[in-house]
């Protein structure tokens, strides 16, 4: 009855390898895992068949029992050599992938004296003193300690690397764990129950063991793993990787994680996170008010395979993430939820202290652009401001000579009519300069109102150069550079937007190219108007040398200034800004080095 049923199941353990076997081969990753475990499968099976063998010689052929240590010799070398690749299948498992170098190759010394004592057995008993092919019956010789002491221990440490790191990739109570320690179980059981003679059992149970427990790690490793035989490289990555993840499966527990996710929301031991309910996860930990969005999503994400996305601010631990929620599915069927949490706190900071920075340095330009005006203003109202007081005089003069004239008979009505002509003279310069006054406040004024002003109105190229012009005037003359306006367009065009951006920006670069000469006096600065297609175009062109390559580089991309210390590269830049966002519009530029530069700003007439 016994020989029956270890016949039955050494045929199952031949088929079952056979068939792993097969599988494996037709497999197209060659990685070291899968050679080593080719290796194990085979060396069990060379043992399954000689056991086969040696059961079908023994009953249906009688042979007598003093062949039985020949066929143990055979055997020898599965016996022998097993632990140690089951070993190195812990090891690889456990790193993935391992250098083999010549210290390896010790791992076979004992086993390989073991298969030679075991051939020679007949000369001097070192390994067994009387064999049977049942344990009980079986004595041993003083070599069988140190290859049982040596066998178990890198046996035991193979299956540990196993077990542990199957654990610490998937949780003890994974699909893959479980595999893994019951088929750690079998042989383990077998040899304990050999060693200490707790069941009398034939020699067969130890190779059908270690059959039963490669079947069970080959499920394992091969099915029941998400990286198909590298797992412990994943929970690596995942563990370095700085976005934070947890697993919950189809019940709602939750099966992973990674290491940055303790860290990321203050979780002290790993303990309080595996196999536990989402909800009551989340209530223990002060977290359930601000994950309620997360709860609220799962019933959402299990019916589809589309990710949802939302921003999330944790109050307790003051944090802000990006959460992506997305289905496990294989097969079309739900395993369970992946949800990552991306912790964009800094990002805000960041985004927050740049806001900041660039609302002081606009300010900064602001006040700047308003000192220039200030000056602008000082300067192109002093000289008329002076003609007046002037005129004034000339006026009181006019009018003490023609006080004194009333009673003087010598004055005759000629001179009367050229005293009113002198008058007239001076009255028509008080109203020109006032004029003038009157438009320098209205330039300055629409200016100043600009910085903060989004009416959206029209103006004529005649307007445009008028206040650019008055602007101007006072920082081309105190660097004695020249501007040369010409005009290719109707003064009477109209074009759409507020005048004073337009105007602030053209005023912008030709500042710069006033300070692009760095000093030189008597230049020249040419301002071109002209029409292309539907757009008029502003050209400011100067004659300054060009642009540095690593200025042109980042033009309009940022901001960058040829000034050093003295300049800040925003006014440029908001320049860009404004004409694309107020005017529909563009601005290019051409620069050679050694000759000038020339700025283009294309607007469209009907924007």
């Amino acid at each position: 009855m016994l020989e029956n049923f270890i016949f039955v199941f050494l045929i199952i353990s031949i088929i079952a390898l056979s068939l792993i076997l097969v599988l494996l081969q037709k497999q197209k990753k060659n990685t070291q895992i899968k050679k080593i475990f080719i290796i194990i499968i085979s060396l069990a099976l060379w043992w399954v068949v000689l056991e086969l063998l040696q059961v079908i010689l023994q009953n249906y052929f009688h042979i007598p029992s003093t062949y039985d240590i020949y066929f143990e010799s055979f055997a020898s070398i599965s016996k022998c050599f097993l632990p140690v690749y089951i070993f190195l299948l812990g090891l690889v498992f456990a790193r993935t992938k391992i250098k083999f170098n010549r210290k390896y190759n010790l791992l076979l010394i004992i086993p390989t004296l073991t298969i030679f004592l075991i051939l020679t057995n007949d000369l001097h008993h070192l390994v067994y003193e009387k064999y049977s092919v049942y344990t009980y019956e079986t004595v041993l010789g003083p070599y069988a300690i140190v290859h049982q002491l040596y066998s178990y221990s890198i046996l035991v440490i193979g299956m540990l690397f196993l077990l542990y790191y199957s654990i610490k990739n998937s949780g003890f109570f994974s699909k893959q764990s479980i595999l893994i320690l019951i088929g750690t179980l079998f042989p383990v059981v077998v040899n304990v129950m050999e060693t200490y003679k707790i069941v009398e059992l034939p020699v067969y149970s130890t190779p059908i063991s270690f059959a039963l427990a490669v079947v069970f790690y080959a499920f394992a490793i091969f099915k029941f793993d998400f990286l198909k035989i590298s797992p412990i490289a994943l929970q690596r990555i995942v563990d370095r990787i700085s976005d934070s993840y947890i697993i919950i499966n189809d019940d709602g527990f939750i099966i992973d994680f990674n290491k940055t996710f303790l860290t990321t929301l203050n979780i002290k031991s790993a303990s309080t996170i595996r196999g536990k309910k989402l909800e009551d996860f989340l209530t223990e930990n002060n977290l359930y008010i601000g994950f309620k969005k997360i709860k609220e999503a799962l019933p959402e994400i299990q019916s589809s395979d589309k990710t949802l996305s939302f921003e999330l601010y944790i109050k307790n631990l003051d944090k802000y993430f990006n959460i992506e929620v997305n289905s496990i599915l294989s097969k079309n069927q739900y395993l369970g939820t992946l949800i990552l949490f991306k912790d964009i706190t800094q990002h805000k900071r960041d985004i927050q202290t740049i806001k900041d920075t660039q609302d002081s340095l606009m300010e900064s330009e602001r006040l700047s652009s308003l000192g220039q005006l200030i000056g602008g203003i000082a300067h192109n109202l002093n000289t008329p401001i002076m003609s007046i007081a002037g005129a004034a005089e000339g006026l009181m003069d006019l009018v003490k000579e023609y006080d004194e004239s009333i009673d003087d008979p010598t004055v005759n009505t000629q001179d009367h009519h050229e005293i009113a002509s002198d008058m007239t003279k001076w009255i028509k310069k008080i109203k020109d300069y006032t004029e003038y006054m009157s438009d320098v406040i209205t330039a300055v004024k629409g200016q100043a109102v600009a910085m903060s002003n989004e009416d959206n109105i029209t103006f004529t190229v005649s307007e445009l150069v008028k206040r650019i012009n008055i602007l101007m005037r006072h920082e081309l003359k105190n660097a004695i550079i020249s501007l040369n306006i010409v005009c290719k367009v109707d003064e009477n065009l109209e074009i759409h937007g507020d005048v004073n951006n337009l105007v602030q920006v053209i005023n912008n670069m030709i500042s710069n190219a006033i300070q692009a000469y760095d000093g030189k006096t008597n230049e020249k600065i040419d301002f071109v108007i002209y029409k292309q297609n539907s757009n008029v175009i502003f050209s400011i062109e100067d004659r300054a040398g060009g642009l540095p390559e690593k200025v042109k580089s980042k033009m309009f991309k940022e901001m960058i200034t040829t000034k050093g210390k003295n300049g800040t590269g925003l006014g440029l830049y908001m320049s860009y800004s404004t004409i694309k966002a107020h005017f529909n519009g563009n601005i290019t530029f051409e620069t050679e080095t050694g000759k000038g530069t020339r700025f283009d700003i294309t607007i469209p007439i009907d924007n």
